[in-house]
């Protein structure tokens, strides 16, 4: 749930690199933390789970599955909300995020919680996690990660390998479609001005030129084949509609695009309980 709110940059759509995408974006997020906490808190919560600037809780849609007794990893975990929330229905979770600036920021508001509500953090990069084969039951981002690197085909082989057979990968992501449309919550933002199928990143520059934003589009069929070749299967693709009094602004979501076209997607995966015998790695969809 992204929105740059740093001072003004130039932006552009062109190609960036999956070295200089991890450095621009780790200290982007270094330096927003306790402004994205200032401005978002309190729609995210403490202690709260939502999966989208929709607001879909993880509390109504249990896309995990069970937590209580479950190894749990969060990866782009950010101020560590959501992990709160899995500790609180009883898994034994661990926060990740490459930003050390969102951890500060997370392990500052721990330090207002009661103990038992406080989660471990690790930073670490999300495409090469320092956790063992099959080391957790359920792993998830919500919208961490994914959009933010250029090789998200990483990200979900690693969140694939700390899995546990028959285990879940749950991610949300900005919408695809939404990239066809300008970053606009109002009547601006209805009408399509670039070509879904354009993978161009969006891309915000200083003065000099240097990257110091990033963010990388995919198209549907783009991340079902991500999550294949990583030997996941697709249980469920969840596309949150914009609930009725849910008056909030988030950058480009509104209610008016909300409840015209999906701005978020949420991907539900599981690990075969048996290897699928596909040299590629390759799964299936289905549940």
């Amino acid at each position: 749930m992204s929105e740059p709110s740093g001072p003004p940059s130039d932006v552009a759509r062109r190609p960036v690199g999956a070295a200089e995408t991890a450095s621009a974006n780790r200290l982007w997020w270094d330096g927003e933390a306790d402004g994205y906490h200032a401005e978002h808190g309190a729609f995210l919560g403490d202690t709260d789970f939502v999966w989208g600037p929709e607001r879909l809780r993880e509390a109504d849609a249990g896309l995990l599955g069970e937590l209580a007794g479950a190894d749990v990893l969060e990866v782009g975990a950010g101020s560590g909300q959501c992990s709160r929330w899995v500790r609180g229905r009883g898994g034994r979770v661990v926060a990740t995020d490459l930003s050390a600036g969102m951890l500060r920021t997370g392990r500052r508001v721990d330090a207002g919680l009661p103990p038992g509500a406080r989660v471990p953090f690790v930073q670490c990069d999300g495409r090469a996690l320092p956790f063992a084969d099959a080391s957790f039951d359920v792993v998830f981002t919500a919208y961490g990660v994914v959009p933010f690197v250029a090789d998200p085909d990483l990200v979900l082989r690693e969140a694939a390998r700390v899995l546990r057979p028959g285990g879940r990968f749950v991610f949300s992501t900005t919408h695809p479609l939404r990239w066809a449309l300008p970053d606009d919550p109002g009547e601006g933002g209805l009408t399509v001005t670039m070509s879904y199928f354009d993978r161009t990143p969006y891309v915000e520059q200083d003065e000099a030129g240097r990257v110091v934003y990033v963010e990388h589009h995919r198209t549907l069929g783009d991340r079902v084949r991500e999550i294949t070749t990583a030997g996941l299967v697709l249980v469920d693709l969840v596309e949150p509609e914009w609930p009725e009094g849910h008056e909030q602004t988030w950058g480009g979501w509104s209610p008016l695009r909300g409840r015209l076209v999906p701005g978020t997607a949420v991907f539900v995966c599981r690990r075969p309980d048996a290897p699928s015998g596909r040299a590629d790695g390759g799964g299936s969809i289905g549940s």
